[in-house]
């Protein structure tokens, strides 16, 4: 029987190409763990966006339960990870490390099996619907008006900006914002903001009525979603459709989302959820509610397992992670008008890490 080599798991430190901030948080780098999962010649890839302890994570826990496995048996191999971070608990970087071991052995399978990931997971499109997702807090009007033209000369059918600056305590800004943004991208094209739990429920509300002339359809995170009264609050009081969910990391915290009545489309991030093995539950999840499902950032990661779900609303394509894949990996996807096509005659994921490009950002590596 075949079975799992090896694993590795390397963390890079990527700087951003300018300072970038959202409601509650700036920065001016990115952490990346990528994993990969070797067996019989074939390697399976994938990756978090997490502190550098998901590294150590894998390599001191995940990594011994993974070896010896049949790299055929991703459920059994998955269930085996989460019981042995029990004491550890899942969120944080934990729940993270699972995800990006998962993602790897969901990649290493449908190569071993010579198939693209999406055909193995079950496609019912080729093609996923986008928005193109930035806009940050840190940006001047100058920015975020190259930005913004940018993905218009791209055919984005959508975009999103973030918004609540500075714990919500600028709210003229974010207006002002707002108002840069819809003059610059025209009526036709959707205006998403996102205040990352910035605000109250109550000034989320009153943003939203100064702002209703500009049409914004799509009001993530208004408050935390750790807060979900107010955020049922927010939800019953504004025109835009409300949504949350980025932080779950597992099916139950998001079934608890969408138990609340809090959310008009629930989020989830692969790369934090538990992989494409919850992801896909979630899924399922969310469709009991009614409910559609949003891919939370890692694009090249959310668009094989968005394929598969009959639910899926669209994917963000977030401008930090889409700049970081297209750097370190062969074969990242590029959004055209308003959707990402998946390339059919691809084995996996269809990514090769540019490992001569990522070495340069290597902060540590585990073998």
């Amino acid at each position: 029987m075949t079975s799992i080599d090896r694993v590795e798991a390397d963390v890079f430190t990527i700087p951003t190409d300018a300072p970038e901030g959202d409601g509650t948080y700036a920065w001016e780098s990115t952490t990346m763990t990528v994993v990969r999962v070797f067996a019989a010649g074939q390697v399976g890839t994938g990756w978090t966006y997490g502190p550098a302890e998901c590294g150590s994570i894998v390599h001191s826990t995940l990594g011994s339960v993974v070896v010896g496995r049949d790299p055929m048996d991703v459920a059994g191999t998955w269930e085996l990870m989460v019981r042995a971070v029990r004491n550890s608990g899942r969120q944080g970087a934990v729940g993270y490390a699972i995800s990006a071991v998962d993602a790897a052995l969901w990649d290493l399978k449908a190569r071993l099996l010579g198939v693209s990931l999406q055909a193995l997971l079950g496609a019912q499109r080729q093609a996923v619907p986008v928005y193109a997702s930035g806009g940050f807090t840190t940006y001047d009007d100058r920015q975020l008006e190259e930005q913004l033209s940018g993905w218009m000369d791209a055919g984005a059918t959508a975009v999103k900006i973030k918004i609540g600056e500075s714990w919500g305590t600028k709210p003229e800004r974010d207006l002002a914002r707002m108002t840069q943004a819809r003059r610059l991208i025209g009526p036709d094209v959707a205006l998403f903001v996102d205040a990352n739990g910035g605000y109250t429920a109550k000034q989320a509300i009153g943003v939203m009525r100064d702002a209703d002339d500009l049409d914004v359809r799509w009001f993530e995170e208004p408050v935390s979603s750790d807060h979900l009264s107010e955020l049922a609050q927010v939800r019953a009081a504004v025109r835009a459709e409300v949504a949350a969910g980025e932080y779950g990391y597992d099916i139950f915290s998001l079934r608890r989302l969408c138990e609340s009545g809090a959310v008009d489309v629930l989020q989830a991030d692969v790369t934090r959820c538990g992989g494409i093995t919850d992801w896909l539950r979630v899924a399922a999840v969310a469709a009991s509610f009614g409910l559609q499902l949003s891919g939370h950032c890692a694009p090249n990661l959310h668009v094989h397992v968005a394929a598969a779900i009959p639910n899926i609303r669209h994917l963000e394509w977030f401008h930090d992670h889409d700049r970081i894949e297209r750097k370190f990996f062969d074969g990242a996807l590029v959004p055209r008008d308003g959707v990402v096509t998946l390339r059919s005659s691809a084995l996996g994921n269809g990514l090769t890490l540019r490992e001569s490009e990522a070495e340069q950002f290597l902060v540590k590596s585990y073998r």
